[in-house]
């Protein structure tokens, strides 16, 4: 049996496939602690069995990157968004795991951390928007250090710091002092560990650029997700304007089914305003009871503007600036609501 080590790897990012590979290479066995420096998921395709593979192993320690702190925190980006739906019902659990992961880790040989690390201050006084490079840790370490300068140029500490984050192409290494793992293995590049006591590096290759794939593969998926019934007409026009440019064929067929639905809430704005034109008239045929009955109606604004003639087409889209409110007229005047398209199926 061999003697156990310590094995850090890169950013993971979903690539469950790279990660078992990596593994398999350095023959990693069950006395072996096997560390993340952060950075889980995100990007790559299989989220949660990386997850399921640090979780349920033993000697598994995973720290907090940037990526596990947004989801954490909400902080959503595309990014965000298709690993949430990646892990369906047990995003929330998974989400409640992360938020209680170390932002750093202390090993007799090395220091581990997701990011970096502020030069000159203690490791236990550090702030964890630094050590995890969050947009706020990295704008402080510019402010301080100045622009276009990194954090490991000034870096002379006792023990080694050992970090992802920063995408390189082949492991960035000043013996005894740092080595940067995140060789971009999400991006079509490489995963890489660091093997302790003896600094060994090793890599194996991405079997493609999963955030590429990913975000084809998701995007008709995600827009789904958008809040489409609460957009105004203006920003709903834009938001297909934008979206009709790609060409990913579920994507395609997801925006032409918003478009459609678009021109059936133009359709259906038009009706709702000759329905309520249609509701005054009947209501004011009874001059005595008109506006007791009109008070009374889910529409009483809407009905004493018509009564006043000041129900033209300007102020009756006023009180219709979105699908939701535009349902919300119409359903007293019988006009089902129009919700937004499903999700083309997935082939196969």
């Amino acid at each position: 049996m061999g003697i156990p080590r310590q094995i850090v790897v890169g950013d993971i990012h979903g690539c469950h496939r790279e990660l078992v590979e990596l593994c398999d290479k350095l023959a990693v066995i069950d006395d072996d602690m096997l560390i993340s420096v952060g950075d889980l998921v995100d990007r790559g395709p299989e989220p949660a069995e990386v997850v399921q593979l640090f979780r349920e192993r033993r000697n598994s320690v995973v720290l907090t990157g940037n990526h596990e702190r947004k989801h954490v925190r909400g902080v959503f980006s595309y990014a965000q968004e298709i690993t949430k739906l990646q892990l369906g019902a047990a995003y929330a659990e998974i989400v409640q795991w992360m938020a209680a992961l170390p932002y750093y880790l202390e090993l007799p040989d090395a220091i581990i951390v997701h990011a970096a690390l502020e030069p000159g201050v203690p490791l236990a006084a550090q702030k964890q928007e630094v050590l995890c490079g969050s947009t706020a840790g990295e704008s402080e370490l510019e402010t301080k250090l100045g622009a276009g300068r990194w954090w490991h140029e000034h870096y002379d500490g006792a023990r080694p710091v050992i970090f992802g984050h920063h995408v390189v192409e082949q492991p960035l290494v000043r013996p005894g002092k740092i080595y940067g793992i995140d060789t971009g293995a999400c991006f079509g590049g490489a995963l890489t560990a660091v093997v302790l006591p003896g600094f060994d590096l090793v890599s194996v290759p991405a079997r493609e650029d999963h955030w590429a794939r990913a975000k084809r593969t998701w995007q008709a998926d995600v827009l789904t997700t958008r809040p489409w019934a609460d957009m105004s007409w203006a920003e709903l026009d834009e938001q297909l304007a934008r979206f009709g440019k790609l060409d990913e064929p579920r994507t395609h067929a997801y925006v032409e089914a918003l478009r459609a639905w678009r021109g059936a809430l133009a359709a259906r704005t038009t009706a709702a305003f000759e329905a309520v034109h249609r509701e005054a008239q009947r209501i004011a045929a009874d001059e005595a009871t008109r506006n007791d009955v009109a008070k009374r109606h889910p529409l009483a604004a809407l009905l004493f503007q018509a009564f006043r003639g000041r129900l033209d087409r300007a102020a009756f889209d006023k009180q219709c600036q979105t699908p939701r409110k535009l349902a919300t007229v119409g359903a007293p005047l019988g006009l089902p609501p129009l919700e937004p398209p499903a999700a083309p199926v997935r082939a196969g």
